[in-house]
């Protein structure tokens, strides 16, 4: 009997789902070309703690031929996603064209500041790595000239302030309340730091907005226990890098806006028009296939798909983007054994967050509770999604080490000239 022929896939994209297809596609039928413009897998629940040094990047980024070496029919290309030519089944890349015969879009999003310009330029951002890296200099640098700065210019360096109280506004808020009370007196015996001020900012009534009743309160009381000043039902209207202006009419001086407060899926020219959303989201049927095509799919963030128990989308969530990947990764294999293909249904295991030590919320369907025991399962279901043994021991480490001494002694500023 003669072999099949291997299809080519081309995924764009190496975060979740990107990753969780290329490892699940059948090495027997698929040649797997993963391209990304950086050569590294980011967790990207973790960025906070990078940005708020409590872990290096190294323990949350892996790098991707690293973790396809034993995968030889997954091959890594290093390169920025430009367009696609569906009819052609061509994608455009910095590197050159790929042709494919089935091309998967896992791309993820990108920060929304919705068309704030001056905000988008003057404001933190923590989407990835390098911005984690940013992050982390930047709030450092802050806490130095503190020491140096004269009256006129000491409140502005004062006032840290997030904006979006979602799970990443309160884990970061959280951390920095932290920071304030456990790090500084120690790091700067000389200073008086009693007057930082962690800002938490929203647009909704609450924090956690997503969350259950239970969650939202209970974030909320952990936050003000530790001295975090809530400022909600409040938007930005401008920030020009020293002035925040507030929806309320507050004007707040600083020199640290972090912006947490949205998401917009990543863009690619020459997707059909009629599939793309007014959000951003691609349309995508049961099996993941992008409107008005029929070999080229979209998993994750940037897609929306519509089912019985989610028919206005699924959450931007990790484990949707990962079942996703596993159900195309199947339905895949079954086009080429001719075999019958099966419709993706999301089922809600539950979500989390985090807000300091032994405060953090969790929601399952069966139950919602918080306090220490969901502190423990929020870091056991953090470590379990990190790729490889030795990074979950190094992780596991550091918050071990962390708990006890309440100080991660991270806090390098690592730039250039």
């Amino acid at each position: 009997m003669e072999a099949l022929q291997k299809k080519k896939v081309v995924i764009a994209g190496a975060g979740f789902a990107g990753i969780q297809l290329a490892r699940n596609l059948d090495k027997s039928l698929f040649e797997v070309y993963l391209i990304d413009k950086l050569n590294h897998h980011q967790f990207q629940p973790l960025f906070y703690q990078v940005g708020t040094s409590q872990l290096e990047p190294s323990s949350i980024s892996f790098p991707l031929r690293h973790i396809f070496r034993k995968h030889p029919h997954v091959h890594i290309r290093m390169a920025e996603v430009l367009a696609v030519s569906t009819e052609k089944n061509l994608l455009h890349t910095s590197a050159g064209d790929f042709s494919f015969d089935y091309l998967v879009l896992a791309m993820g999003c990108t920060n929304n500041f919705y068309g704030n310009t001056e905000v988008e330029k003057h404001a933190q951002t923590l989407k990835t790595t390098h911005e984690a890296i940013a992050l982390r200099n930047h709030v450092l640098e802050v806490f130095e000239k503190i020491t140096f700065a004269d009256a006129s210019e000491k409140e502005a360096l004062m006032n840290l302030v997030i904006a979006g109280a979602g799970p990443t506004g309160v884990e970061l808020a959280g951390a920095f309340a932290e920071i304030k009370k456990n790090v500084l007196p120690a790091d700067f015996p000389d200073m008086d730091f009693s007057q930082l001020k962690i800002i938490l900012l929203d647009g909704s009534p609450n924090t956690l907005n997503s969350m259950s009743e239970n969650a939202r309160e209970k974030s909320a009381g952990f936050l003000r226990s530790l001295g975090v000043d809530l400022k909600l039902n409040t938007l930005v209207k401008s920030y020009d890098g020293k002035l925040l202006q507030l929806s309320n009419g507050e004007n707040i001086p600083t020199r640290t806006l972090i912006w947490a407060a949205g998401v917009t899926p990543n863009r690619l020219s020459g997707i059909p028009a009629s599939s793309v959303l007014p959000n951003g989201r691609i349309q995508v049927n049961r099996y993941s296939v992008i409107q008005g095509t029929t070999n080229t799919y979209a998993l994750g963030d940037m897609a929306w798909m519509e089912t019985p128990r989610y028919p206005k989308g699924h959450p931007q969530l990790a484990n949707v983007a990962i079942n996703q990947a596993k159900n195309l990764a199947a339905n895949l294999k079954a086009l080429q054994k001719n075999k019958k293909l099966k419709e993706y249904e999301y089922r809600d295991l539950g979500s989390m967050a985090t807000i300091g030590t032994n405060k953090a919320v969790v929601d399952l369907p069966f139950a919602k509770f918080s306090g220490f025991f969901a502190w423990l399962i929020w870091m056991f279901l953090h470590l379990m999604l990190i790729l490889s043994v030795k990074n979950k021991l190094i992780i596991f480490i550091n918050w071990a080490w962390a708990y006890v001494t309440r100080n991660s002694s991270l806090r390098l500023i690592l730039k250039g000239k």
